[in-house]
């Protein structure tokens, strides 16, 4: 998906190189609703997680429906929130070089924001270093961070393979629950009708979306296994292919490789919400374990999520009224084998994807 910079929000973008002095009181509040104006959200991490974030943001509107709330995430996916109807302003920190010394400045507009609240999703240092030093008198976050005993308020957060295992979302809603409620609040992304017009003439015919790629290796479902799927498809049905456009080039060979005849190539041609606004009505959106998979369910749009090396029970599957999990049927002691995947198949045979038959993503569409 390309950047779109053409934004309806106010963007601070972040570069500086300026040191910063480290200091912090922690203090006891007694929270008051009718004190809670200003809210900064906090989450400098993937796309993904931003996007598991928008529930604090719907449901902090929902409780202080006044209140400005502010939004802070990494430069390059502040597309996804653009026009978002409850944001009042998105400050976008660059971190693509000198990322300490931008720290400087970023502190200083937050400071000067003067924020009543501030949530921080991220679980690490830098993040806790801008909520420490943010002024603000309620400062909630996530145990794990290492500047955590600087908030006032800290949540532990645990990710384990149970299948009762809460959902990330779920999680993230943790942090609020004392000012607000124990209820839950879904993902949502909001295309604007300018992002659905964008797309619409692709709409035309039945169709589906292929997100092929993912940042791991362990978690993007292998090349020829996407091609044996295209392959197998009614050639009736219009396959477009979604990505970044570093992701263009896997794309097109998918498209060469495969006997299917009606594919495009969308790959970086797409905004973030024009990219959401395509998967709203497709019949079924193909996704590996990755960002395309939550703004999918942001959309509450049909999925199905292929697991390689990972599994859904870590609490970060599809949302959707249509969901899909697609994952081997082999019992591998080895699976999963980390986190967030891995550069190669530790085991070198990666029968965590190759054992997954084609009748599983087949059998979605016909």
């Amino acid at each position: 998906m390309k950047s779109n910079n053409n934004l309806n929000l106010e963007i601070y973008s972040i570069n500086v190189t300026i040191g910063v002095r480290i200091f912090a009181k922690k203090v006891h509040v007694d929270i008051k609703i009718a004190l809670v104006k200003k809210i900064l959200i906090i989450q400098t991490a993937s796309l993904g997680d931003v996007i598991l974030s928008t529930p604090l943001i719907e449901k902090l509107h929902h409780f202080y429906p006044k209140a400005k709330i502010d939004f802070l995430l990494k430069y390059g996916y502040e597309g996804v929130l653009r026009r978002h109807p409850y944001l009042h302003h998105v400050i976008v920190w660059d971190k693509t070089e000198k990322k300490y010394h931008h720290l400087k400045e970023l502190i200083e507009i937050i400071r000067n924001n003067k924020y009543d609240l501030v949530v921080n999703v991220h679980r690490f240092a830098s993040s806790g270093l801008i909520t420490a030093l943010s002024g603000a008198s309620i400062k909630v976050g996530y145990c794990k961070n290492p500047l955590s005993f600087f908030f006032t308020k800290r949540v532990v957060h645990k990710i384990g393979t149970l299948v009762s295992n809460p959902h990330e979302s779920e999680r993230n809603l943790k942090l609020i629950e004392d000012i607000t409620d124990s209820s839950f609040f879904p993902v949502k992304l909001y295309p604007s009708q300018h992002d659905m017009a964008m797309v619409s003439q692709y709409k035309t015919k039945i169709y589906i979306t292929v997100s092929p790629a993912s940042l791991w290796f362990t978690k993007q479902f292998p090349e020829i296994k996407w091609v044996e799927f295209l392959t197998s498809l009614d050639e009736d049905i219009v396959v477009y292919m979604l990505g970044s456009p570093t992701e263009k080039a896997l794309c097109d060979r998918l498209i060469s490789s495969s006997n299917h005849q009606n594919n495009l190539n969308l790959a970086g041609k797409l905004t973030f919400l024009e990219s959401t606004a395509l998967m709203k009505d497709a019949v079924m959106n193909y996704v590996n374990d990755s960002a395309p998979m939550h703004m999918a369910s942001a959309i509450n749009a049909s999925v199905a999520a292929i697991y390689c090396s990972t599994v859904p029970e870590f609490g970060f599957g599809p949302l959707s009224d249509n969901s899909h999990i697609i994952q081997t049927n082999e019992q591998l002691n080895c699976r999963p084998c980390g986190l967030h995947g891995l550069k190669r198949c530790p085991k070198k045979h990666f029968n965590c994807a190759l054992t997954i038959k084609n009748e599983q993503l087949t059998k979605l569409v016909t």
